[in-house]
């Protein structure tokens, strides 16, 4: 997102789109709904609707420092689990998994909307983004 600009965070080619910055706050909110609510136990404070109906309103810096607090906090929630709560049964979302398969499900989610803000990345900028380092040009 640091390749981005403001107006490009917040871009949608329509209304069936979500802008890379949407796709920020929905993985803060899965996180905080799958890990910090679910593994966790804090609170459940997530407004979905409100992660794909944003237009703007955070930079990408502040996008990114809400990304990354939010994920050091889920990992810090992660690393305290104990081996034996991993198989404990758990409903974020009203679903009934495991407490391994909470954190699997965020990882996964984060693999696939991740991917997305890459190809977006790569489209808006019209640029390679490096991502696989060192390798031959």
């Amino acid at each position: 997102m640091r390749k981005l600009t403001y107006d490009q965070v917040w871009q949608r080619q329509g209304d069936h789109e979500n802008a890379v910055g949407n796709l920020v706050l929905h993985l803060c909110g899965n996180a905080r709904q799958w890990v910090m609510h679910g593994v966790g136990g804090a609170a459940d404070v997530r407004v979905r609707d409100a992660e794909f109906s944003a237009e703007g309103g955070m930079s990408p810096e502040e996008l990114i420092a809400l990304f990354q607090s939010t994920f050091a906090e889920a990992k810090g929630v992660i690393a305290a689990v104990p081996a034996g709560r991993l198989p404990e049964r758990i409903t974020p979302q009203g679903r009934d998994v495991s407490v391994l398969e909470a954190i699997y499900q965020v990882v996964g989610h984060v693999q696939q909307h991740v991917g997305q803000i890459i190809l977006l990345t790569k489209q808006m900028t019209a640029g390679d983004l490096d991502l696989t380092i060192p390798r031959p040009r």
